[in-house]
């Protein structure tokens, strides 16, 4: 192995559990291409995991072997290193408010970036540019209330709206209702709806 791999690799395992490698992120290792170099030997040696063009992750070695790190920390630090916001898709907020039992066969999140995919092992994450309204509060439950919504559609606004004022804690309530004006013309009719009939 190189230094310059050595050093990345010394450096990587350093990192939390998902994070996000990427080749400019190591530049202080080496000239680029010796850093590209180093990055492709540390993939085909298995020392790291490509998961997108250009980025990487370290394998984790648990007690059963060696594991793609959780999606939900790679999703995190894809969150934090992009400076674009991730959130759970709609299925999968509505499952997790109570609005359906449906489950995502396979994770899919939003964001305010590029749609692109994530490959962690045998598991391809599905990452889709969606407009800036659904992405309104990204870590809340209100702004899950707002993708669970839009995914179920015009249809079943109203019912899952009325719904979620009675299980939503209040202040999360008062942030869905304050988010009226972003919201599309169908959905800020319905908010508007339960607000006043509940």
């Amino acid at each position: 192995m190189t230094s310059t791999a050595e050093s990345i690799l010394t450096q990587a395992r350093e990192l939390p559990e998902g994070a996000v490698i990427t080749a400019k992120e190591m530049l202080h290792l080496g000239s680029r291409a010796a850093v590209d170099q180093a990055l492709s030997r540390l993939t085909r040696s298995g020392h790291l995991l490509r998961i997108a063009r250009g980025a990487y992750v370290v394998p984790v070695n648990s007690r059963f072997g060696v594991r793609p790190p959780s999606v939900s920390k790679v999703v995190e630090s894809l969150s934090g290193s992009g400076g674009e916001a991730i959130a759970s898709h709609g299925a999968a907020a509505a499952n997790s408010l109570g609005l359906t039992t449906q489950v995502p066969i396979r994770p899919i999140f939003l964001t305010s970036g590029r749609s692109r995919r994530v490959k962690l092992g045998s598991q391809v994450l599905e990452i889709q540019h969606v407009p800036s309204w659904q992405m309104a509060m990204p870590s809340r439950p209100a702004g899950e209330a707002i993708r669970a919504v839009s995914w179920l559609g015009e249809r079943h606004a109203r019912e899952a709206l009325s719904k979620l004022k009675h299980t939503l804690p209040e202040t999360e309530w008062q942030a869905l209702a304050s988010a009226r004006s972003i919201l599309p013309s169908w959905m800020a009719k319905a908010v508007s709806e339960a607000v006043v009939h509940g």
